[in-house]
């Protein structure tokens, strides 16, 4: 076999994988996919090797693309909802499993991860509900703290009534603070899935930059008046 064909590279990106060298097999299949782009396997495997490594954004562009190659695939689909479960997209991942499981009904491996989708759905519906009221909670703790050591370190106690409302304005805070950092943990996990900053695209645009302000300051500067004198000896 020709060592520089796609299904030599795709055997050596599989040995790398099998040995956990991630980048490795990476390189290898990326070298194959331009020997021939239209591999979903080839596609499917470096995806793999992408959710390996983390690079979750990079991971599903391959699962989008070994879908789009071959739809009735059903690895296509599983590869995808692998990445959303790893990136804790539980909903999207039960989607996912689902419609591999429809492609290949018979598949064991699929029915439990669409099963541990929908646990996990569930736990995550369940850490929405609970965590703002443990959050007003602790507030209400926080409160009879300070009521408590109102109490006992002052000479003149504050009104019940402004104490208690105090109490209720700290648990109110805490369920707000609970609440935004589950919003914030939403916001991380699709931070995920999107596309890493282009750093050499940000150096190009430094140099254009850096070129203009150059050129820039190189132009020879003419007041009004010179600018027309110049004009009418036909210098401009």
């Amino acid at each position: 076999m020709d060592e520089s064909s796609p299904e030599a590279l795709k055997e050596l990106g599989n040995t790398a994988a099998k040995n956990q060298k991630y980048e490795e097999a990476i390189l290898y299949y990326t070298q194959a996919i331009k020997k021939d782009p239209t591999n979903y396997t080839l596609r499917s495997n470096r995806s793999f090797a992408f959710l390996k490594v983390q690079q979750y954004y990079f991971a599903m562009q391959d699962a989008y693309e070994t879908i789009r190659l071959n739809p009735t695939w059903p690895k296509g689909y599983f590869r995808k909802a692998e990445i959303e479960y790893s990136t804790q997209h539980y909903l999207a991942a039960c989607e996912s499993y689902q419609k591999a499981l429809e492609l290949k009904p018979d598949d064991i491996n699929l029915l439990e991860a669409l099963n541990r989708s929908k646990k996990e759905i569930v736990k995550d519906r369940k850490a929405d509900e609970v965590i703002p009221w443990l959050g007003a909670g602790i507030g209400i703790i926080v409160g009879v703290i300070i009521v408590i050591a109102d109490c006992i370190f002052t000479h003149k106690p504050t009104h019940p009534l402004l104490m208690a409302f105090v109490t209720i304005i700290i648990a109110m805070v805490g369920y707000g603070i609970a609440k935004t950092y589950r919003y914030y943990v939403k916001c991380q996990r699709d931070g995920l899935l999107e596309p890493p900053t282009d750093l050499f695209k940000e150096d190009e645009g430094e140099e254009s930059n850096a070129a203009e302000k150059e050129s820039k300051a190189h132009t020879p500067r003419y007041t009004k008046s010179q600018a027309r004198q110049r004009y009418k000896k036909g210098k401009l």
